[in-house]
């Protein structure tokens, strides 16, 4: 997937375009760089829907004694032209010590501005990667690993509202996940799908039952009215989904 932008925060506030330098090794750096404490997003996954751009925080340091322009730690599958990122921002060298770097970074990803692929959910791995100032550069495979995730989203609906104790309730919903071809959210049939209830006065939701949706992601079940309270619906997601919770639905049971 081509990027299109990379936005470098300098001191003088200079930004140039990042092209790979070579094709992602197997092993070490071979020129004459090191990169370490190598971090994205706090291990945690990147999680995407269809309209808002998502910022994704990285780290790393960098141990050379070449003059270097423009390094960064990048998510790629197989090779140097198979990377997944918009806009990458870094900050100036934190200095340490003589030869190294720490530097902080952002890696930005705007699916309502560039073309994404749903394909592009899964596992990413990471590399880290500089230029010199006298040409050429460095590219050094990290052997970690990140999911990049479809949003997911769900609705609820509890009713009747009010009910009277000992009735049943019948509480409805949809889980839909982001397309990122289309930019819109679709239906996300045959997921398992919690069920979970507060009581009222209680900050803690437990869950009742499980749902799988029918192939159209509509949720539907019923439970017996015991206390007033609020409904709503979780799921855990998957590795090519995020997790959500829908907003609760509030019953009282008189």
């Amino acid at each position: 997937m081509a990027k299109q932008v990379w936005r470098v925060v300098v001191a003088g506030g200079a930004a140039a375009v990042f092209t790979a330098v070579a094709a992602v090794p197997a092993g070490a750096a071979e020129g004459g760089v090191s990169f370490t404490r190598v971090q994205v997003n706090g291990g945690k996954p990147i999680v995407i829907g269809t309209t808002k751009e998502v910022a994704v925080p990285a780290s790393f340091r960098m141990t050379t004694k070449h003059k270097w322009k423009w390094p960064a730690v990048f998510l790629y599958r197989s090779g140097a032209d198979d990377r997944l990122w918009h806009a990458i921002e870094t900050s100036d060298c934190i200095k340490p010590g003589s030869g190294v770097c720490d530097i902080k970074e952002t890696m930005y990803f705007d699916p309502s501005l560039y073309d994404m692929r749903n394909s592009e959910a899964g596992v990413w791995k990471v590399a880290a990667e500089v230029h010199f100032k006298a040409g050429g550069g460095d590219i050094d495979a990290k052997g970690l690993t990140v999911h990049v995730k479809r949003n997911s989203r769900l609705t609820v609906n509890a009713a009747p509202e009010p009910v009277a104790k000992g009735k049943t309730i019948t509480v409805t919903g949809k889980v839909t996940r982001a397309n990122w071809q289309t930019r819109k959210y679709a239906a996300y049939g045959g997921r398992h799908v919690s069920l979970q209830f507060k009581p009222s006065g209680s900050a803690t939701y437990t869950t009742v039952k499980k749902v799988y949706a029918n192939g159209s992601g509509n949720l539907k079940t019923t439970v017996k009215a015991s206390k007033t309270g609020t409904w709503r619906w979780a799921y855990g997601g998957n590795t090519t989904t995020g997790p959500s919770k829908s907003p609760g639905d509030n019953v009282v049971v008189k």
